[in-house]
């Protein structure tokens, strides 16, 4: 007579457990969707203000400026995934933050070479496309994580193109690259969806979920940052 009394409470202690890791992983989740969109209404912002104020943009795209300018993101995140570990979450947010708005500084020129129209265009588009992908991270049983290293390799490449293009200027290499590209940061955002759901499961109940949430957020902005730059220069209409 005692052993069902003992099955109930195991069984309800399952379920009480699981729907309270669902909800954390939910929250967290939140959290990160939270951040990442907050971060891109800060880029955004300052995206506008600069393009559009020539007082501003000026004096730093007229000027070798422009180059620390291009350059200074790429910097901000090895510095920023070097020091997480020994950040306090705070610190991390607080960076995630700045971060934005020097991607944000970076990016105005967008507003000097297409329209509006085609921005704003592009923008929803790649939120589709993004919204999609990190869904079937989220979603899907299988295995993304066999298809990382192929992705990191392609992500190296597309960083590589780029930036001998600088100096090239081939509108070939420009397209390959960004076709490529936008493939290789779809991939990467299902990868990472999925990541940040493994990762959370690692560390549920510990103090550095927010360090984790930080992380990523930026992991899936930069994802959806470089997704919509890549489709902006397929598909976006030069100001005239």
């Amino acid at each position: 007579m005692s052993s069902q009394p003992n099955l109930r409470w195991g069984t309800t202690g399952a379920t009480t457990t699981g729907a309270a890791f669902d909800e954390g992983l939910r929250q967290h989740m939140l959290r990160v969707y939270n951040y990442m969109g907050l971060g891109l209404v800060i880029t955004g912002l300052v995206a506008f203000f600069v393009g559009t104020t020539p007082a501003l943009y000026v004096p730093i795209f007229a000027s070798p400026l422009k180059w620390v300018v291009m350059f200074a993101p790429l910097a901000f995140v090895m510095f920023f995934s070097f020091k997480i570990n020994t950040l306090s979450a705070g610190a991390a947010q607080a960076m995630f933050w700045a971060f934005c708005a020097v991607m944000g500084l970076s990016m105005a020129s967008i507003f000097l070479n297409f329209t509006g129209a085609s921005i704003a265009r592009t923008f929803f588009i790649s939120a589709a496309m993004f919204g999609v992908m990190s869904l079937y991270g989220y979603t899907t049983k299988a295995d993304l994580s066999k298809f990382g290293s192929f992705l990191i390799m392609g992500l190296i490449g597309v960083v590589i193109a780029s930036i001998v293009n600088i100096f090239l200027g081939s509108s070939v290499l420009q397209f390959a690259v960004s076709i490529i590209g936008i493939l290789v940061f779809l991939g990467l955002t299902a990868w990472d969806t999925q990541t940040i759901k493994s990762e959370y499961a690692e560390h549920n109940g510990s103090e550095g979920n927010q360090k984790l949430a930080v992380m990523g957020a930026l992991s899936l902005y930069l994802s959806f940052i470089n997704i919509f730059q890549l489709l902006l220069s397929l598909t976006g209409q030069q100001e005239d």
